[in-house]
């Protein structure tokens, strides 16, 4: 077997230890990771970090999601049991600046066992897939919305709703494993060439999807959407910034609302995770309805399925709402 890391060495002699002197460990859903000596630990930091490492991974990996299922994972505080599954864990799969509490837990707690997928793939603009409207009186309410996206490092995090970004994202996180693991190199690069097939399967599903459709323009409560609005040829007008809690000023509700007019948009878009009223009001002064465009942050406990599904089902969202051929 091949060593991999002090933290595991430390579990296995631990467990040792407790079973030649018959003491009995207690366990619950915040323990530390280490559990389990023929697999590597892994933490992720929200959904489709884990979706990826669970699919990478296999049966050789060891997945804990620090996002609850159903929970907004922007602002996810963690409790005690988490920094120590952070310290604990063998790889540490997080996006440097999606979360700041696991941003500062892995730089006090993870070292070199840190994979930050930002490194990867360069994040786009916060602005990227925004609509260029070249309109003078609508430049004020766009400043202040460029203005807030600024505050926040002018970069979108979401990496993950371009599924080609994400393959790429799968098969570095293959290479990775395989330095914490050398045994299994070669099943987790095999499971990575698979994903990556699937995803670019899905890939194919949406560029042909969405090749004609009488409108190119989503109107979304935030703007989650700018890696898939980029690589397909869309448009996106957010109510509100990358931070989805925030409450649009009424200017801006004045110009989403005269945009989606101009565009005879069809569906305002909310999401599962955020209020729908801000986009209700919206569909109401327009007379369109709104639909759920899941940006797959972090799936309800209800919803079931999986990253791809929910891609997928996204795409049927924005097929209808565009009216699409």
């Amino acid at each position: 077997m091949t060593f991999r890391s002090a933290p595991r060495a430390l579990a296995t002699a631990t467990a040792a230890l407790l079973a030649l002197t018959g003491v009995t460990a207690c366990s619950n859903d915040d323990s530390p990771a280490g559990a389990d000596p023929q697999r590597v630990d892994v933490v992720a930091g929200f959904y489709p970090l884990q979706f990826l490492a669970e699919r990478v991974g296999g049966d050789a990996v060891a997945v804990t999601s620090l996002a609850r299922p159903g929970a907004e994972p922007h602002d996810l505080e963690l409790n005690p049991g988490q920094v120590g599954q952070i310290s604990e864990a063998e790889l540490v799969l997080f996006l440097h600046g999606f979360q700041p509490a696991v941003d500062e837990a892995v730089e006090q707690q993870a070292g070199d066992r840190a994979f930050d997928v930002a490194t990867v793939e360069p994040l786009l603009d916060a602005t990227a897939g925004g609509h260029d409207h070249g309109h003078e009186d609508e430049a004020h309410a766009e400043e202040e919305q460029h203005a807030e996206e600024a505050s926040e490092g002018a970069k979108d995090p979401h990496v993950w709703l371009d599924p080609t970004r994400l393959a790429t994202i799968g098969d570095k996180l293959a290479e990775r494993l395989g330095t914490v693991d050398p045994d299994r190199a070669g099943d987790y690069t095999a499971r990575a060439a698979t994903l990556r097939t699937e995803l670019e399967q899905l890939d194919s599903e949406f560029t042909e999807g969405l090749k004609t459709c009488q409108r190119r323009e989503i109107v979304v409560s935030h703007t989650a959407f700018g890696y898939l609005a980029q690589k397909y040829q869309l448009e996106q007008i957010g109510i509100t910034g990358l931070t989805p809690e925030n409450e649009p000023s009424p200017q801006r509700l004045a110009e989403v609302t005269e945009e989606a007019r101009e565009h005879q948009a069809t569906t305002i878009f909310f999401e599962t995770l955020v209020s729908p009223k801000v986009a209700e009001t919206i569909a109401r002064e327009v007379g369109a309805q709104t639909a759920v465009l899941d940006p797959i942050e972090g799936l309800s406990a209800e919803a079931g399925g999986d990253y791809l599904s929910v891609m997928r089902t996204n795409l049927e969202t924005l097929r209808t709402a565009l009216s699409c051929s």
